[in-house]
């Protein structure tokens, strides 16, 4: 199943699935009091949103060997973990607006971990229970003002540094799936959930022992090697196997 959120030509925001004839329609979210309804809407009447609005984003770094190598940073011994704000958060389509304090935005492809129910203490072997499911997400980063800063929630906080989307698959298994990005037509990543230091569940188990998850929020796990600069103009395609393409303009902001 994959679940859309979308908004109508009557500026109405509901939940949906998509389906081969369009969109079809639910009643309530996928957390709460989720009925089908009769109506499927097509997909040109339709406006895709990130498929979630998280109360949290947590990041996890340095969960590629390769991705690490290339920053010259050491494999750490336990998940490297950062939030991003929900402002951060932008659907299919949008905009990422480039700020005028940096030089330097990277793209950085990764999977997405959508929770499902409230989480807390969930052991690993629990942690697929407590999965709604998976998106695609793009993880963009002021690269220069990461290094500057020390510590990375401004090189990650900046509205619209969170491309989520197009849509969260509920029927996946995460390991083995093939993540790529291209900018422009020109590909810049591409890489393996196989090639995690840390899987999704041993990932979900560490974060929801430091913090309480709840519906809807979003677990970013990681990018492959391959990051690079996006500019004003560029278009930027996260692909994953199985879950589809998301896609973000790239526009200079002030």
């Amino acid at each position: 199943m994959k679940i859309v959120r979308i908004r109508t030509e009557a500026d109405e925001i509901a939940y949906g699935v998509a389906e081969a004839e369009g969109i079809a329609l639910y009643r309530g979210t996928p957390f709460v009091a989720w009925e089908p309804t009769e109506t499927v809407i097509p997909f040109d009447e339709v406006h895709l949103l990130a498929p979630v609005f998280p109360t949290k984003v947590v990041g996890v770094g340095r969960n590629y060997v390769e991705h690490a190598e290339e920053l010259g940073n050491k494999l750490p011994d336990d998940p490297v973990i950062f939030l991003k704000p929900a402002t951060a958060v932008i659907g299919p389509g949008a905009p990422i607006v480039l700020p005028s304090d940096s030089s330097e935005v990277h793209h950085e492809a990764e999977l997405a971990v959508v929770v499902g129910k409230v989480s807390h203490r969930v052991a690993a072997e629990d942690a697929a229970s407590h999965i709604l499911g998976y998106t695609a997400g793009n993880d963009v980063t002021a690269r220069d003002l990461q290094k500057k800063d020390g510590q990375w929630t401004r090189a990650k906080g900046f509205d619209s540094f969170c491309p989520l989307g197009p849509a969260i698959e509920t029927e996946l298994d995460p390991a083995g799936l093939r993540i790529s990005c291209e900018v422009n037509g020109e590909l810049r990543q591409e890489g393996s959930t196989y090639d995690m230091v840390f899987g999704v569940a041993e990932l979900f188990a560490f974060v929801s022992r430091v913090m309480t998850l709840l519906p809807g929020d979003v677990i970013l796990t990681g990018t492959p090697a391959g990051v690079g600069p996006i500019r004003a103009g560029d278009r930027v395609e996260v692909i994953i196997e199985r879950i589809g393409t998301l896609a973000n303009p790239v526009v200079a902001g002030s």
